[in-house]
């Protein structure tokens, strides 16, 4: 199907704007589950609730091939205090929809009524399940799913994900195999001290002098030891330490983030943290220890379900409207947990410039409404190409 073919695109828009006014945090998406689950129920989408909390799954069959795929669209907002000043914008203050989540939502909603309303024609030959996960920023709610039983209750043979890119060319896609997204691993230096009066800095150990050179050496980490074909990131992204101008402190904390796109890159950035921890502390006299969260590990697409999603994508934008420069990126994504799972792939819709041309969690983005006919039409033809039923074969002259 055509983009121009959504004859309720009206009401598309609508919806996105209602949930763009009514942002929720992760695990707190009792509204927005609410309405996920009336719109599929509306539609006679089979609507499954409470699977990681607010997460909804839609199950929709046709025909008796038995093959299935997932699609899935993240629901949650951020902790953000929005600046823009149009009638949908955030009516919760200190939360807003900078990511885009409410058109992602909107646009597997549509795909859901389009196929629900086509039941019965032959346009697909098998099982969808619409998945609406929570909490994708920073809680992992993909991973809550999986736990909780996603790929035994809904069983499928993979699963794709979705997601609007600013910057990104309205009518542009971005599709790659392999890695897409970073792990991240998040970690925090405590750098324990001697504190004494500013006026006699020999009396003590300084912290924050420690935490100086922490800074520079830590972030000097990928440049003299990562081969420069290799992709990895170390930012420190925040210092604390004392609360007087003249007192050196007993105490700092250094926090930052790690990013890479495999697990033994991982662990080597891990040990060379480390290394560097327990080189300065000698150097100084200080008292380091260091503690790693790892957080997401890299999204990583399937090359078959790639080839699929990337001829979709041509058939639906032309073939040279479809990108595989734009990525990977070191951005981070909980999508990961369903392709460690099951294959399948991720992409990038393009946005445009967005409002004003914010990226995303900016406190003044929003999502173009334009591009959400694109994201429909791509979810439907996916289905129709991947569980083809009778209308797909005789359009394209096989079967």
């Amino acid at each position: 199907m055509d983009p121009g073919q959504i004859t309720f695109l009206a009401d598309l828009v609508a919806l996105r704007r209602d949930l763009h006014a009514h942002p929720e945090l992760a695990f707190a998406e009792t509204r927005t589950a609410a309405l996920v689950a009336d719109e599929l129920a509306r539609y006679g989408v089979e609507v499954h609730r409470g699977l990681a909390r607010t997460g909804v799954v839609g199950v929709l069959r046709q025909g008796s091939s038995g093959r299935a795929i997932g699609l899935r669209a993240d629901m949650d907002a951020l902790p953000l205090s929005e600046e823009n000043a149009f009638a949908h914008c955030s009516r919760t203050p200190g939360l807003m929809h900078a990511c885009g989540h409410d058109g992602h939502t909107a646009m597997l909603l549509g795909a859901a009524r389009y196929l629900a309303g086509q039941r019965g024609l032959g346009s697909f030959d098998g099982t969808v399940y619409f998945i609406f996960q929570p909490a994708e920023e920073s809680e992992g709610g993909a991973q809550v799913m999986v736990a909780e039983g996603l790929f035994e209750k809904f069983p499928m043979d993979a699963v794709f994900g979705l997601h609007n890119w600013p910057g990104l060319p309205v009518g542009e896609m971005a599709v790659v195999a392999g890695p897409v997204m970073a792990g991240t691993c998040a970690f925090e230096i405590d750098v324990q001290g001697t504190g004494c009066h500013a006026a006699m800095p020999h009396q003590g150990v300084d912290t924050l002098l420690v935490a100086s050179h922490l800074v520079i050496a830590l972030q000097s980490i990928v440049a003299r030891n990562i081969h420069p074909c290799e992709s990895a990131v170390i930012s420190v992204t925040q210092v604390h330490g004392g609360e007087a101008w003249n007192i050196l402190p007993e105490r700092a904390i250094l926090r930052g983030t790690i990013r890479s796109f495999d697990l033994a890159m991982q662990e080597r950035l891990e040990r060379l943290v480390e290394r560097q921890c327990d080189g300065i502390g000698r150097a100084f006299g200080a008292r380091l220890s260091v503690h790693f969260d790892r957080r997401y590990p890299p999204t990583v697409n399937s090359s078959p379900e790639t080839d699929i999603c990337r001829q979709v994508a041509g058939e639906l934008l032309g073939r040279d409207k479809v990108r595989a420069d734009e990525l990977p990126s070191m951005g981070a994504e909980d999508f990961a947990y369903m392709l460690h799972e099951k294959p399948g792939c991720y992409v990038w819709l393009g946005n445009g410039p967005g409002s004003g041309g914010c990226t995303l969690h900016n406190p003044r983005y929003d999502f173009n409404d334009e591009i959400l006919p694109l994201g429909v039409a791509y979810w439907i033809r996916l289905v129709e190409t991947l569980l083809p039923g009778a209308m797909r074969g005789a359009r394209t002259g096989s079967g």
